[in-house]
């Protein structure tokens, strides 16, 4: 795969939009949104991860916060994963947790997203001794302390542990569920652990009366997509970005309105496509198919949701109309009960930058 490229301008890693780029994407900046495809890890404010790179003694690699924002650029999706351990490493007491969710919480008021189904993957952190009920917890009271945003929590039981693993990592979730754990997922290696290894897990997490979610078609092709819907039957499916590479899966997608959690500019960073003019979301909307946006790991990609709606409109020139039904697509596909969605269709329907 190439080397990602630091297009549109954005240096991987940047920590903040620069009042340049809020003056580029004011609009999009203000707009109300929703995100169903956010990983609370990826999503750190570097300043926050740079503070618990301090507090356990540096790291000869990162010598300082330019040096960390330089980190996250990836030769392709598998050095991306190498770097998500890597900063993994950092997060080792539960207190770490709290404080990164505070963080995570405030920038994401800060961007107007005002609902977001995050995932978090708890059973990383074995290594550090720490266990999943309690990383939730303290992930929960970080969030709580800011009110503008709502987040429900998805476990990402990590693909990469295997099946014995991600079964035993949900029947733990399953105990903190009163925490707003609402779902379950697997990220991870896709290609190497695929979907068909854990439907007994699916099963009985919808047993347990979690929704469901699989990151599909993204590292892998479209018989991973194939897996997610068939033996994992899925609610809705992480990326798809590859999923054209079956036009009888594209049917059935779009005949059966099944979501999908797209992030365009992560799949740039990640070079699971070459460049945005690439990107496979406008021809699924224009094929039928139910598609959502969102960022992924932001603050590892250096992008943001603004960055995501006004990239959409000046390279596939989505008008502002159909970037307002991207976001509408968002609370449709949304896990919140018909009334809520309904709430929040109607609040973002009468902001005042959504009439702009």
């Amino acid at each position: 795969m190439p080397e990602i490229s630091q297009s549109l301008g954005l240096v991987p890693g940047q920590a903040d939009m620069t009042p340049e780029l809020i003056t580029r994407t004011d609009w999009y900046h203000r707009v109300p949104k929703v995100e169903l495809h956010l990983h609370l890890e990826g999503a750190i404010p570097l300043d926050s991860l740079w503070e618990l790179v301090q507090k356990y003694g540096g790291d000869s690699t990162v010598p300082s916060l330019s040096a960390l924002e330089k980190k996250f650029c990836y030769r392709d999706f598998s050095h991306f994963i190498q770097t998500w351990t890597w900063k993994n490493g950092f997060l080792r007491e539960y207190e770490d947790f709290t404080h990164i969710a505070a963080a995570v919480a405030r920038d994401l008021h800060a961007q107007n997203i005002r609902y977001v189904e995050a995932f978090y993957a708890p059973s990383e952190f074995y290594r550090h001794g720490l266990n999943i009920q309690e990383i939730t917890a303290a992930l929960r009271k970080g969030l709580s302390q800011e009110s503008g945003t709502e987040v429900a929590l998805v476990a990402d039981l990590v693909r990469d542990r295997g099946a014995a693993s991600a079964a035993a990592s949900l029947r733990e979730i399953a105990e903190v569920k009163e925490l707003g754990v609402i779902g379950i997922g697997i990220g991870g290696t896709e290609h190497k652990f695929p979907p068909e290894l854990f439907a007994d897990v699916y099963g009985e997490a919808r047993d347990l009366g979690f929704h469901t979610t699989a990151h599909a078609g993204e590292a892998a092709g479209a018989e991973s997509v194939w897996g997610a819907v068939r033996k994992l039957r899925v609610d809705r499916i992480g990326h798809g970005t590859r999923a054209e590479e079956d036009p009888k899966l594209l049917d059935y997608l779009a005949e059966h309105r099944i979501p999908l959690e797209m992030c365009p500019l992560s799949n740039v960073r990640t070079a699971v496509v070459d460049s945005i003019s690439q990107h496979p979301i406008r021809r699924y909307i224009e094929r039928g198919m139910l598609v959502t946006v969102n960022t992924d790991d932001p603050k590892m990609f250096g992008t943001s949701f603004a960055e995501e709606l006004h990239c959409l409109h000046d390279t596939l020139h989505f008008s502002h109309d159909e970037l307002r039904r991207l976001i509408l697509n968002g609370i449709n596909s949304s896990w919140l009960r018909r009334e809520r969605k309904e709430e929040l269709r109607s609040s973002f329907e009468s902001d005042s930058a959504w009439l702009s």
